[in-house]
């Protein structure tokens, strides 16, 4: 039985192997192959690793486990998870197979669930983005467009508004109200109609809106959404907060005993919502770690 099975293999959950390795504490990792930045071609916000491709991270962390003989990878999706602290854990695994751990790490992250409008899927991550702290800068100075409501969009604004050049907020569904409309222009931002497509355009985006042709560097999305990447919170019960993500405390503890998470899927309560960063991932995977290690401790004694 391992010391703790780990499930995700982005960020969070390598650096949860990473420190249960180094601690000499058996630990399997599964590795889906699905990541919430899978189409991201540079990461930043992170020292020491600004620019670099999440892909060639992911690649030298899954090199640097090798050093680690307690650390096993499998490149497998988790299917179940049952049992307790108490018993150990079963994990069904996408092959069939079952492995047992006295403590899971749930890691496997969100999904995002972008607005209905055509072409934006393909430049997720490219051309589109949601987290001004990891692609704003790349916009300096150039004209952006965000999608989305008046209340997100003139957050982004907040956000956005000393880096980038012309803002234009492109709504997705209905015009934007009066109100709304004369709040975002007393930003100094332009409001346009609701979008109808979107397209890369040269070395920039094409928005397509009811008031014509938009073109602009990027697009920021106020209007997408995240949700649990897998099923296990539902699954093991664990109390979720008003964000949609799992309540833990400092240490990636859940409301389930023997059961931590780390990422973007889990924060404290103190917090408004999950702080999305690589930096921060890794961090909260090397504390639900010691969590773990804390836990085994406890049971020892």
């Amino acid at each position: 039985m391992h010391d703790a099975i780990v499930i995700g293999a982005g960020p969070a959950g390598l650096q949860a192997a990473l420190t249960l390795g180094r601690m000499h504490r058996s630990a399997l990792l599964l590795d889906s192959g699905e990541y919430r930045n899978g189409t991201v071609q540079h990461m930043h916000n992170m020292i020491g690793e600004d620019g670099t491709p999440p892909a060639e991270l992911r690649a030298r962390a899954r090199r640097e486990l090798t050093a680690y003989d307690t650390v096993t990878v499998r490149d497998t999706a988790a299917q179940r998870i049952e049992g307790s602290a108490t018993e150990g854990f079963r994990v069904t695994l996408a092959d069939g197979s079952v492995d047992r751990g006295r403590r899971v790490v749930l890691a496997t992250g969100v999904a995002d669930d972008l607005p209905a409008v055509p072409g934006l899927a393909p430049l997720w991550g490219l051309k589109a983005f949601t987290c001004p702290f990891c692609d704003g800068h790349e916009h300096a100075g150039r004209p952006i467009a965000i999608l989305g409501p008046a209340p997100r969009a003139e957050h982004l604004i907040g956000l956005l508004g000393p880096v980038v050049g012309d803002i234009t907020v492109v709504p997705v569904d209905a015009p934007l109200g009066d109100d709304d409309r004369a709040r975002l222009e007393g930003l100094g931002v332009r409001v346009a109609g609701p979008a109808a497509e979107v397209s890369e355009h040269g070395a920039g985006v094409r928005v397509r809106t009811a008031d014509g042709d938009l073109d602009v560097a990027g697009v920021f999305v106020a209007a997408a959404s995240a949700r649990q990447r897998a099923p296990f919170a539902a699954d093991l019960g664990l109390r979720m907060l008003d964000s949609g993500s799992i309540e833990i405390d400092e240490l990636g503890h859940t409301s389930v005993g023997g059961v931590f998470a780390a990422g973007d899927l889990a924060h404290r309560a103190t917090l408004p919502g999950p702080m999305a960063a690589v930096l921060l991932a890794a961090a909260a995977g090397q504390l639900a770690a010691i969590g773990v290690i804390r836990s085994l401790l406890e049971d020892a004694h």
